[in-house]
This record gives structure tokens, C-alpha cells and sequence, in this order.
């Protein structure tokens, strides 16, 4: 018998609760009725057709604080149904990774009817979070009780919950249990041999094992849903056929071109001013200390570089905001197009905000003194403030709250279940992981600060891996103990972050190869021709290059086995699809001889 959505039941109320919602305080009840029945309604009626009940029943809402949360959760069946929905991809009995479908449940390793851990706790998470984005308006023109909060049809409703205030924040709760080993295996007991340390060609051969193994290397993604805050004319999509929110791309693009380039060109300009009000200080500074020569003088010389090291922290988070702000509002319909495009702008910026200061210094005024002076407290400063801002002030924070939530809970006299409402409280007031972007761009410019001057400052690599160190623990104790759990989001590798890598990488050997020519040691050498001097650095940089190519050729980003199984399942997809075609076209020549058969009856 052939299970479907429309024969599963959401009115359960007990359940297993895997992701929260809080509503702000004032919400009416006209609105939480409203959202209550548009997340238990069927699909075939727009509905999600999740559960859905508040964390606190009556009685306790007048025991406690009157807190507006509410917990969403789904039978195991409706879950099953999602994963088949979003494309879930679980190891089969003979050990390939399939795409995961409820009719063929029975072939897929460790499944069984009377069991409910088939899924991942992740994995659910994640289906439920898909579901409750897709619920988009539909004859509605209004949110319920707030006749501001327009909706169109197509309209994200989640999204538009969440830009009025209706909807303060929804995030996944922790298995505590998982959580605990995962602590004393990731930071608590640390071994270098399990931290994941990112080397390019390495990595892309790991990357490719674990995606494969977690099922999100032969996830398709071709034809993957709009993203939450996607909006335009509601119509049906001529690939798939499904309804969704349809934006004219020629729009996107007149976006881009006449209003986010100029802006980007603007932010750039604006950078470069900065930079040189940074060298006229520099200039002051240093004539300062040639007039007097002391100590105080000498500290003094330091001083212009820390505060253009604040300052360009602070320029990267304030253009932060005003990227993912444009990008947005450029209104991309892909969730890997809108962060392609908010990659591109930050890159660039930041490329140009963190390094054009030492390229100015190391190739026109060429001082590598200075450009020792600069990098070394450029390089320190922002490792120093990103702790200092990313890991060490939340966890205080945290621990403060905690302690706070631990009392309140202690005092409780209701008959409550008292863990879980200790464990909503407590993630609820966590601060909000925002995605893997910050913690790549740390690396990235890290990465850009070791490498393209490493021949004048070696130190430069000692600095980067001492903070690594404590990078690696203060990171994993911040995702553990600091941070709400984050909703998965499967991925094939780290996308166009692999490509900004390799590109610093070529950057850096160019870089360095024109240092080495430009020292003096090597001056020396060719103290006559300084033809002779740019032909040769040219080819070692040339020769270096081509190494390094043909060391990305020779190492395939793919190991040989997970190559193999890929196309094990290419060469079943396409058997399948042969037999499909086959079986279509029998039907189609029975059909046919019938109607001739009629045809001669009646004749």
C-alpha cells in the first residue's frame, strides 16, 4: 500500500520535538492560530503538515514566565516522506550511496519499520526547516491581525514572519547526549590527528570521501528549491512543473550592474582613502620619532598601524552588512547564486581592504622594514580582536545566562518537564551560528596574510599556526557551548571558497617571486644587467607555476574508489532510465495494436 502525505495525521501531542519557534510576546491570538494550522494543514492544502504544539500548556504559562514558544516535530513517516521530498541520499544495502525513496525503503542499510533512528537527528532538522520555507502565501493578502504585513501570492512566509517581528527566531535543539561525545572527542581530549586542518589538494581528496560518506557529493542540486527570501509573480517553473515565485532575469541584472557594481566600486575608493590617510600617519609618526628618538616615540611608531588594523576590521563587518544586504535585494532564486554573489563582493572588498596597504608599501614605496612592521601588526591585531570578539566575549556572555537559567529552573515548583524547558530557555537566548562564511573568510585572509609576503616576514607562519591552536578548541567549544545548533546545509565540497584558495595561492607565488628579485642580496648578484635579473625571477615564478599545476593534475580531487562508486551509479541510473524508456514504449505499441484491433472490429 502506497503511503502518502495526505493519509498522515498531525494532531500527535506528544512528540518528539526537534526545532523551536519563539513568537515575539505581543503576537495575537488571531496569528498563532493562524500559523498553528498552516504548519498541521496538509500539503495538498499549503500546509506543511508538521506537528506543532506550545512548549508550555496553560496552567504553566500562568506558573511561569509567559514565554511564546512553541516546539515543531513530525511522525516518522512524514519525516521518511521529506527526506524522499528534498533528495536525501542513504547508504543501500550493497553499501552505494542511493537517493532515498519510501518505496524502496527496505534496501537501504539499517532501516526498519519498528525503529525511528533510520534518520539522523540532523537530517530531520533539516527536513522540517525545508518544509517550514516552503510554506509561501497564497490567497492570503495579509498576515492575521496585522493588516501592515502585506503578503502576495508566493511570499515566503516564514521570511515575512521573521522581517515584521511576528516571529523573533527558529532554530534546531541540541542532542545533548551527541553533543557530550562530541565535545570529548573534538576539543575536550584534543590530538592533532582529528582536527580538520584545510591543505588544498589534500583537502579536495578528503572533502570527496567525507561528502561521499555523509551523502551529499550525488545529492542533485540542479533543481533545488527557491530560497526563502526569493519572491516575484507565483507561476509554474517550465523545468520542473511545480508552482513557485517566478523573477524576470533581466531585472537581476540591471540590479547588479547599475546600482551593486557602482556601490562596490564606491566601498573600494573609499578604502583606498582610508589606506592613505594611514600612510600620512605613518608619515607623522615616523617624523616624530626622528626628531626626539624616544622610547615613548618609539611605541608611538606602532600606533598607526594598530588603529588601521581596528579600523579595517571594522570597514569589513560595516561592508559586510551592506553586502548581503544588496545581494538580497538583487533577489537571486538559488541559495548557491545569492551566496556566490555575496562571496564575490566580500572577497574583493576585503582583498582589497586587508592588502593594498602592503602591496603600496612593499612595491611603490618599497620599505620592507615597514612592510615587516605593517604586516606583523596587521596580522596579530585581527587575530587578537577575533577572539577576543568571536570566541571569548560570547562564552562569557553564555556562561553568565546559564547560570541564570540554571537558578530559575532549580526554583520551579510547577509539575513540569523541567530538562526540556531548562534546554528551550537556555538555546534560546545562545547566540545564532550564521553559517561557515565568516570562519572561511578569517582563513582566507589569514591565509593571504602568511602566504603573499612570507619571504619578508617568515614569522608571519609561526603567528598563524600558534592561533590555529587556539582557533580549533575556542571554535569547537563556541559550536558546542556558546552557539544555538546550526540547521544542516548539505554541500559537495566548500564551493567557491576552493577556487579563492588556489587563486591567493598564484597570487602569492607571483608575490613572493618579485620580493626575492627585488632584494638586495639578490641585486648583487646581477650587478650590471637587471635583465638578466627579471628573466630569471620570471621563469622561477613561471617554473614554480607550473609545478604547482601539475601537482593539482597529477593528485585527483577525487579518490580512486569514490571515482568508481560514482560511476557504478551513473551507469545504474542510466539502465534504470533505459528500462523505463523500454517499458514506455511497450505500453505505447500495446496501445497501438489495441486501437487497430478495434478498428478492424468495426470495420
Amino acid at each position: 500500500m502506497k503511503v502518502t502525505l495526505s493519509a498522515l495525521d498531525t494532531c500527535e501531542s506528544s512528540f518528539t520535538p526537534l526545532v523551536v519557534i519563539e513568537l515575539a510576546q505581543d503576537v495575537k491570538d488571531e496569528t498563532k492560530e493562524w500559523l498553528k494550522n498552516r504548519i498541521i494543514t496538509k500539503k495538498k492544502d499549503g500546509g506543511a503538515q508538521l506537528m506543532f504544539r506550545p512548549l508550555l500548556n496553560k496552567y504553566e504559562k500562568e506558573t511561569l514566565e509567559n514565554q511564546n514558544l512553541y516546539l515543531v516535530g513530525a511522525s516518522n513517516i512524514r519525516l521518511l516522506l521529506g527526506a524522499e521530498a528534498v533528495g536525501l541520499v542513504k547508504e543501500s544495502s550493497d553499501s552505494a550511496m542511493r537517493a532515498f525513496t519510501y518505496g524502496t525503503r527496505h534496501s537501504f542499510k539499517g532501516f526498519d519499520d519498528n525503529n525511528d533512528d533510520f534518520l539522523t537527528m540532523a537530517e530531520c532538522q533539516f527536513i522540517i526547516k525545508h518544509e517550514l520555507e516552503n510554506l509561501r502565501a497564497r490567497d492570503e493578502k495579509m498576515i492575521p491581525g496585522y493588516p501592515q504585513a502585506k503578503l502576495y501570492p508566493g511570499k515566503s512566509l516564514l521570511r515575512r514572519l521573521l522581517t515584521s517581528g511576528i516571529v523573533i527566531q527558529v532554530f534546531p535543539l541540541h542532542d545533548n547526549e551527541a553533543l557530550k561525545k562530541l565535545e570529548d572527542t573534538w576539543y575536550t581530549r584534543f590530538t592533532l590527528k582529528h582536527q580538520p586542518l584545510v591543505i588544498l589538494e589534500v583537502w579536495k581528496r578528503g572533502c570527496a570521501n567525507m561528502t561521499y560518506r555523509w551523502g551529499t557529493l550525488v545529492m542533485k542540486r540542479q533543481f533545488e528549491e527557491p530560497r526563502p527570501g526569493f519572491h516575484g509573480v507565483l507561476g509554474i517553473n517550465s523545468v520542473t512543473g511545480r508552482e513557485e515565485p517566478l523573477y524576470p532575469s533581466y531585472k537581476r541584472q540591471l540590479r547588479i550592474y547599475l546600482v551593486s557594481l557602482p556601490f562596490v566600486c564606491l566601498c573600494l575608493y573609499f578604502s583606498l582613502y582610508v589606506m592613505m590617510i594611514y600612510f600620512d600617519m605613518e608619515a607623522w609618526a615616523l617624523g616624530l620619532h626622528e626628531s626626539s628618538r624616544s622610547e615613548w616615540t618609539s611605541v608611538l611608531l606602532y600606533v598607526p598601524s594598530i588603529i588601521y588594523a581596528i579600523v579595517i576590521e571594522i570597514l569589513n563587518r560595516l561592508y559586510r552588512y551592506a553586502a548581503e544586504f544588496l545581494t538580497s535585494w538583487e533577489n537571486h532564486r538559488l541559495e548557491s547564486a545569492y551566496q556566490n554573489h555575496l562571496i564575490l563582493k566580500v572577497l574583493v572588498f576585503n582583498f582589497l581592504n586587508c592588502f593594498a596597504s602592503l602591496f603600496y608599501i612593499a612595491f611603490v614605496l618599497k620599505d620592507m622594514k615597514l612592510l615587516r612592521q605593517s604586516l606583523a601588526t596587521l596580522l596579530i591585531t585581527s587575530q587578537i580582536l577575533n577572539q577576543v570578539v568571536e570566541s571569548l566575549l560570547p562564552y562569557w556572555l553564555q556562561r553568565k545566562h546559564h547560570m541564570q537559567v540554571k537558578r530559575k529552573v532549580q526554583a520551579l515548583k510547577a509539575d513540569i518537564d523541567a530538562t526540556l524547558y531548562e534546554q528551550v530557555i537556555l538555546e534560546k537566548e545562545m547566540g545564532t551560528y550564521l553559517g561557515t562564511f565568516d570562519d572561511y573568510l578569517e582563513l582566507f585572509l589569514q591565509f593571504g596574510y602568511v602566504s603573499l609576503f612570507s619571504c619578508v616576514y617568515p614569522l608571519a607562519a609561526a603567528f598563524a599556526v600558534i592561533n590555529n591552536f587556539t582557533e580549533v578548541n575556542s571554535d569547537a567549544l563556541k559550536m558546542c557551548r556558546v552557539f544555538k545548533r546550526p540547521f544542516s546545509e548539505p554541500s559537495a565540497s566548500i564551493g567557491v571558497w576552493q577556487l579563492a584558495f588556489e587563486t591567493m595561492s598564484v597570487i602569492s607565488v607571483v608575490t613572493n617571486c618579485a620580493l626575492i628579485g627585488m632584494s638586495p642580496q639578490v641585486n648583487a648578484l646581477f650587478p650590471e644587467s637587471k635583465t638578466d635579473l627579471v628573466l630569471i625571477v620570471v621563469a622561477v615564478e613561471h617554473a614554480l607555476l607550473a609545478l604547482k599545476f601539475i601537482l593539482a593534475f597529477a593528485i585527483p580531487d577525487k579518490p580512486r574508489h569514490i571515482q568508481m562508486k560514482l560511476a557504478r551509479l551513473e551507469f545504474e541510473s542510466l539502465e534504470a532510465l533505459k528500462q523505463q524508456q523500454m517499458k514506455l514504449t511497450a505500453e505505447k505499441l500495446k496501445d497501438e495494436s489495441r486501437e487497430e484491433g478495434g478498428e478492424k472490429s468495426a470495420g
